[in-house]
């Protein structure tokens, strides 16, 4: 997989380290796989062929196509809060939500992360490093997952949510 140009990247002992304009990312090497940089290239080769091996050598050339995008672009993950009265706002290090508990939900920001309020209903995670985006979006989401019959709660921007018919009145009374 060629490496982009303006990403160093080096293999230190059974770790990668990738430095590039937004970034510098260190990934340890997966079991069974071997790392080599060659020609401005990364060689991934694994050590046996059991499906352990194959599985490690795919998810570490994955993780290394995502840590040089990472580094070169970023990622970014968008919420949509939907309820009356939900909202969400940036308070220093902590994204505080509004969404209909009796309690305010604060969430610490991981440090190397660019969370903003778009507007107070859309929030905008963004950094170098897919895991870390998608797991504190996974955690924003957590917090009150959308539900299916009026579609309150927190869902991700591109996700739909597939709506249930409520009851309706019974025909006919008791009996």
């Amino acid at each position: 997989m060629p490496i982009a140009s303006g990403v160093d990247a080096k293999v230190e002992g059974s770790n990668v380290r990738v430095k590039g304009p937004k970034a510098t990312l260190l990934q340890a090497v997966a079991p069974y796989t071997k790392v080599e940089v060659r020609d401005g290239t990364f060689i991934v080769s694994r050590s046996a062929e059991h499906n352990a091996a194959r599985a490690a050598h795919g998810l570490m050339r994955a993780v290394l196509a995502n840590m040089i995008e990472g580094v070169t672009k970023g990622f970014e993950r968008k919420l949509d809060i939907t309820g009356v009265g939900y909202r969400g706002e940036v308070k220093g290090k902590d994204l505080v939500l509004t969404v209909g508990y009796s309690h305010i939900v604060k969430l610490p920001i991981p440090t190397g992360l660019d969370v903003r309020m778009e507007s107070q209903t859309r929030v905008s995670v963004a950094g170098p490093d897919k895991k870390v985006v998608g797991q504190f979006a996974a955690n924003v989401r957590k917090v009150k997952p959308p539900e299916p019959y009026k579609g309150k709660g927190i869902k991700y921007a591109e996700e739909t949510i597939r709506r249930k018919v409520g009851k309706s009145a019974a025909a006919g009374g008791k009996g």
